[in-house]
């Protein structure tokens, strides 16, 4: 028998994200995010359940594109990182991929090479997160610049914002009034809706949206919300009960004895670590679904297990399922306890086997 940990993917979870993003964005496009490997959730495997209503997808770098066209994948595919080396460009024209401009070095290599078909350009404002992009005083001439390019057949007017998951809103504001500004009169399609601006912004639901997160179910707010909470998780990951014991009070648990029993307690030892991807900080208390019912971590989580105390559930025994997060429980709630973010715990989500299920297709797989 081999170790029980493992995830299930829910394609129709994923649709139906995908078709709550475009509700929201209404007469506009919705480029699906797949960057990381879909957050780890199989890049190949969500745009393929997808390419039949996406208008497009986006990833980080050529690499994650390539991997697409070669998977047969048709939809525009925006790089969101640009290109790094001009011998990016052959490919880029060849394969019809869209590619964000975001700084001068980028501009000039452009510039310098014309391409045998013409592309696709996304050009990046810095509207306020400080990251990449163009600041607003140099945008027009960058836009300038791209558009007397032969070989630059559109450009779409794009920016990111860093703010739109907070409860304040002036600065989301901000950043959307930075961008009509220094915009105003240009022509082409703008971008400028990540998950939470998609959701929270309707200003900011323009001809293209660019949700990543909300795709997997995960909401970006920290808070419950009317819209997010409608999400569906698109992973489920399990594993099962391999150990059980009675300790006294006072028996410290775990590496450094991060845990100490405050009674007579039972613990449950599940097969998943930190080596899986569940996080390394989650605290005492973190809720783990044991046979259905909310039971906490207690101890430091090891490479590949973590206990849990089952104080009062006699009835669990070995083998018994375990669910660390999924549609009975928020990857949102588990990566508060472990402050961090549920991007983080779906990219460091690793080794365990995966299966994948839809309604219509029915694709299996193992990789990881």
């Amino acid at each position: 028998m081999s170790r029980p940990a493992r995830a299930v993917f829910n394609l129709d979870a994923l649709k139906h994200n995908y078709r709550l993003a475009k509700q929201l964005a209404g007469n506009g496009k919705v480029m699906a995010v797949v960057k990381a490997d879909a957050y780890r959730h199989g890049a190949i495997a969500c745009s393929r359940a997808l390419a039949d209503e996406a208008d497009g997808f986006a990833v980080a770098c050529i690499e994650e594109a390539l991997e697409l066209r070669e998977a047969g994948i048709e939809q525009s595919i925006l790089i969101l990182e640009g290109f790094f080396e001009v011998s990016e460009l052959t490919d880029i024209a060849r394969l019809r991929l869209d590619i964000v401009i975001q700084n001068s070095d980028q501009l000039a290599m452009l510039e310098q090479t014309p391409l045998s078909q013409p592309i696709r350009a996304w050009l990046k404002m810095d509207s306020g997160m400080h990251r990449v992009g163009f600041l607003p005083d140099q945008y027009r001439d960058a836009w300038e610049r791209l558009n007397n390019l032969a070989w630059v057949n559109d450009i779409v007017l794009m920016s990111h914002l860093s703010c739109a998951d907070d409860e304040d809103h002036d600065y989301t504001l901000s950043q959307l009034e930075t961008f009509e500004k220094y915009t105003l009169g240009l022509p082409g399609e703008r971008s400028i809706a990540n998950s939470a601006g998609l959701v929270e912004f309707p200003q900011a639901r323009s001809d293209w949206s660019r949700p990543g997160l909300m795709l997997y179910g995960a909401s970006p707010f920290p808070h419950p919300h009317p819209i997010a909470d409608q999400l569906r998780p698109v992973m489920e990951l399990h594993s099962a009960i391999i150990s059980i014991k009675e300790v006294p009070a006072g028996s410290s648990v775990g590496y450094a004895g991060k845990g100490v029993t405050s009674q007579v307690s039972r613990l449950g030892v599940i097969a998943m670590g930190y080596a899986d991807g569940y996080p390394l900080h989650a605290s005492n208390g973190t809720p783990i679904l044991v046979n259905g019912q909310r039971v906490p971590l207690i101890g430091r989580v090891s490479m590949d297990m973590l206990t849990v105390d089952l104080t009062g559930l006699d009835d669990v025994k070995i083998g018994d399922p375990a669910l660390l997060w999924g549609e009975s429980l928020s990857v949102s709630e588990v990566a508060q306890h472990a402050n961090t973010i549920p991007y983080q715990l779906f990219c460091n989500f690793n080794r365990v086997p995966v299966s994948y299920h839809e309604t219509v297709k029915n694709l299996e797989s193992t990789h990881q």
